[in-house]
């Protein structure tokens, strides 16, 4: 059923630092702060961006039911010629570029603007433009049934996210946790739903540049759209909740915030796991190519094949300054190791990190899928 939700001007009027919050936002720091610290001991920063804002693009994408397979994304990625990429694959390159794109924005000065996210908007739909100005937007489930109208009036729209604008940048609005804080400004967000479509996956990019603007992680490495995949069912209805209860609704926003500091803790555990996977596997493919390649062996190499788990010889002639021979044939030499596996797709050959690949696909699920409520916009 439709209900008329007020947004309301932030700060909220409420002590949401209870009991319950502050036991969950201790965990939740604790585990972003262990990710930090592991994070730096991969000596290359675009290997760890690179992997992980790929899958980052898959599993956020995979919300508003836009699925792709591993394979077809890693390929897309490579831009190989004359294979047909998919609309799936190419919407989740728009998102990885959009994530590129807001961390270049934010990292210098430290702010997340309504330009900024304007213009990650703009690279994620590959439009230009601001904010809606044309009404109509309306929230459904798949059943059909309108369950939010957010704004409809231009005017409201921009007064609001003025608002979220200073609530994100100004830390003297408010002294709760930065975590805390985030868990408001993506429901804000979504409720404002300031634009025709994207909204979704464009809140959750605001979400990891928080985070870098905060100074809680140095990359944006840690991304909440697998935990939100998984539990999609609940995220939807704690989101509506707050919706729905309107006036004194404490409780509500207690709820939804806890859920997002469990997805915080959650996530980063597994993120921690997942660098320390590469880690191991970097240093175990060091191992091998130092004495295999002896003196012509360079650190070029060891990122080229971890920069994502599908690799070529243009890539290799252009990281290691070498010709097209010679980057053919350290490719076969690597081959012949085990650690790389050679594909053939159309006129081109292509090596696959399996190791990493794997790392990547066989990550464990949690949460509940079985739960769903489709949200789809008009």
């Amino acid at each position: 059923m439709l209900t008329h939700y007020s947004i309301p001007t932030l700060p909220l009027q409420y002590d949401l630092e209870t009991t319950t919050v502050l036991k969950q936002l201790a965990k939740a720091n604790r585990a972003l702060a262990e990710l930090k610290g592991v994070a730096s001991s991969i000596p290359n920063e675009n290997i760890l961006i690179s992997s992980l804002t790929l899958q980052e693009a898959k599993d956020s994408s995979s919300i508003e039911n836009i699925i792709t397979t591993q394979d077809d994304l890693y390929k897309a990625d490579l831009n190989i010629r004359n294979l047909s990429i998919s609309p799936a694959a190419k919407e989740v390159q728009n998102y990885r570029e959009a994530i590129y794109q807001g961390f270049n924005l934010v990292r210098a000065n430290k702010l997340l603007t309504n330009n900024h996210i304007i213009k990650i908007q703009n690279v994620l739909k590959h439009t230009s433009g601001g904010f809606r100005v044309v009404p109509g937007i309306k929230l459904k489930r798949n059943d059909g049934v309108i369950i939010y109208e957010p704004p409809q009036n231009p005017q409201d729209v921009a007064h609001y996210m003025e608002n979220l604008e200073c609530f994100i940048n100004e830390p003297s609005l408010s002294n709760l946790d930065p975590l805390v804080k985030m868990a408001i400004i993506h429901h804000q967000f979504e409720s404002i739903h300031p634009f025709t479509d994207g909204n979704g996956r464009t809140g959750r990019i605001v979400n990891i540049l928080y985070l870098v603007i905060n100074d809680l992680l140095d990359l944006p490495i840690l991304y909440l759209s697998r935990y939100i995949t998984h539990n999609k069912g609940e995220y939807y209805r704690l989101i509506q909740e707050i919706r729905d209860k309107g006036g004194n609704n404490a409780q509500e926003w207690e709820n939804w915030i806890v859920f997002i500091l469990k997805g915080v803790e959650e996530t980063a555990r597994e993120t921690i796991d997942l660098v320390k996977g590469v880690s191991a596997l970097m240093a175990e493919y060091k191992q091998v190519l130092r004495p295999l390649f002896g003196q012509t062996y360079k650190h070029e190499l060891l990122n080229n094949l971890f920069y994502h788990p599908y690799t070529k010889i243009e890539f290799i002639c252009k990281d290691m300054s070498v010709q097209r021979k010679t980057g053919s044939k350290y490719l076969e030499m690597i081959v012949k190791t085990g650690l790389l596996e050679k594909v053939k797709v159309g006129r081109e050959n292509f090596y696959i990190n399996t190791k990493l690949f794997n790392l990547f696909l066989n990550r464990p699920l949690s949460g509940n899928t079985a739960e769903e409520t489709i949200i789809t916009e008009r």
